[in-house]
């Protein structure tokens, strides 16, 4: 089974304009998605781009702030302490990476929690490793999504998570174990990586490598979430050899095409989950 994430994305795009259509029509009020976007990396270009079109298409006001590769931190603090104060906005996202003279750490926890429609404030991240309703980041939520498209019950699967990071490893892990899955985080200091593999029942990889995940890494019969973008010459490849390991899976996404289209829908969940939260 090839896990066909634009298709699953496109399903929860279409609930999510159907409630903001209901909520309009009950408060005249619409959810309101701020962007900010720093420096001219076009990759950065490109995911804010389908960011506003998205959001645009289910009914959602989106706002795109731009700024110089030269801006300074104390503007774009400045900007965020604007948008936690508008009433009008409910999400507000700061598209990464940062240019050198911006902290990280400094912009995320400047975020309003409750308008962090990426999950990386400490409250939301805090709040999700405690198993307490947080905003949780897209790229997880969406592989959660996927899964559970394949396998409704997942409790006592072993699921093994190929990456640490902040954005998609160690929440990745909170979802699952909340799930009831016994969860194998491995990375690159990780001994006998392949072995580890080899024992999962889901598993998800996120390392940033090209096609790392063989046909000898995987279980049979095994659910593969592949988080991978790299660039392979004129194409755009997973962390998984697709081609070899797709027969031997239960279900696979395929890259591109798969975990990406559920992120950005994820966001504006997120976004939506923000709007609602404030409305009561």
């Amino acid at each position: 089974m090839i896990i066909d994430g634009k298709k699953e994305a496109e399903i929860l795009r279409d609930e999510i304009k159907k409630e903001i259509i209901s909520i309009k029509n009950k408060t005249n009020k619409v959810p309101g998605l701020s962007v900010i976007l720093i420096g001219d990396l076009v990759p950065s270009q490109i995911y804010v781009r389908n960011k506003e079109k998205n959001s645009k298409e289910v009914g959602m006001n989106s706002n795109i702030i731009k700024y110089s590769k030269d801006v300074t931190e104390e503007e774009v603090l400045k900007k965020i302490k604007e948008l936690n104060n508008d009433k009008n906005v409910s999400g507000i996202l700061v598209q990464l990476p940062l240019p050198d003279q911006i902290g990280k750490e400094k912009i995320i926890n400047s975020i309003d929690p409750s308008k962090d429609v990426d999950g990386f404030h400490p409250i939301n991240v805090g709040n999700l490793a405690s198993g307490y309703k947080a905003i949780v980041p897209c790229t997880p939520l969406g592989c959660l999504i996927l899964i559970k498209k394949v396998e409704k019950n997942l409790s006592g699967k072993h699921a093994v998570i190929i990456g640490r990071s902040n954005l998609n490893g160690k929440p990745m892990a909170q979802l699952l174990l909340k799930e009831n899955c016994t969860v194998t985080i491995v990375h690159s200091k990780t001994k006998n990586l392949k072995e580890e593999c080899s024992k999962a029942d889901i598993l998800i990889a996120a390392a940033g490598s090209a096609k790392l995940v063989k046909k000898d890494w995987v279980k049979n019969g095994s659910i593969i979430i592949d988080v991978g973008i790299n660039q392979e010459g004129d194409k755009i490849v997973g962390d998984v050899s697709f081609e070899e390991v797709k027969d031997k899976a239960k279900a696979i996404t395929p890259v591109p095409g798969g975990v990406g289209p559920m992120t950005i829908a994820c966001l504006l969940k997120n976004t939506l989950e923000c709007f609602k939260a404030r409305l009561t």
